[in-house]
């Protein structure tokens, strides 16, 4: 069992490191204004509207790095830097999210199979932890608990891996967006997808958290089958 908290313990530290480099890339690249002179409210309604979306709206929200496309209610949500900001952040930032729109307008298959899992997930990982530590503790007399919380946090973890080209591709359309409408010159191209990038790695750690966390509870199922 130490391989497996080891492997926890040196996930959580790249964790950690990552989103210190996240921060520090938007700190310093909110630093940078974009020479076209466009808000980040500015570059998200030109992209929608580029893309054939007038349905969508663009709005504020509170927090630093708060920014999300929400679906249900079709808005790009983003935060007072980015909302207000004419820098090369905002405009990655606001790219990146209408991205998301453009895949719900084009009904991108990735992104409709994770917003459907969304309430399954919210239930899951609001009794998850209770069912697996309820298993652990009556393994003996009630195995099948366990193996229920393993199948509850397998359904996260499916979140967690078909959120990675969900995020990635958004990015991608964000960027050659970003190119075609000749919102960013090609030294800011690079700033944009750098920052862009070091976001999607923080998806990518938290899906191998979550795939080495199902390992880890699916060995502890096996070898206690296997002293049964």
């Amino acid at each position: 069992m130490a391989g497996w908290f080891f492997l926890m313990i040196l996930v959580a530290g790249a964790g950690l490191l990552i989103s210190l480099q996240l921060r520090s890339k938007f700190h310093i690249y909110s630093k940078i204004p974009l020479q076209a002179g466009l808000t980040g409210k500015e570059v998200a309604e030109k992209m929608l509207h580029d893309n054939g979306i007038y349905d969508v709206q663009v709005v504020s929200v509170e927090g630093m790095l708060t920014d999300h496309y929400n679906p249900i209610n079709k808005t790009v949500n983003l935060s007072p830097d980015v909302y207000h900001g004419s820098s090369v952040a905002a405009a990655a930032v606001a790219a990146h999210e209408c991205g998301h729109a453009v895949q719900h307008a084009k009904a991108y298959s990735m992104l409709m199979l994770r917003s459907q899992l969304v309430p399954v997930v919210q239930f899951s990982a609001g009794i998850v932890n209770w069912i697996l530590l309820a298993g652990i503790l009556t393994f003996r007399v009630f195995p099948q608990l366990l193996l229920i919380g393993i199948i509850l946090f397998a359904v996260i973890t499916l979140f967690a891996l078909i959120t990675l080209p969900v995020e990635f591709d958004a990015s991608r359309r964000g960027l050659a967006w970003l190119t075609t409408a000749h919102i960013t010159t090609p030294a800011e191209y690079e700033k944009a997808r750098d920052a862009l990038w070091w976001a999607a790695m923080t998806y990518v750690v938290a899906a191998i958290n979550s795939l080495i966390t199902l390992f880890y509870y699916i060995s502890i199922f096996l070898s206690g089958r296997n002293r049964n």
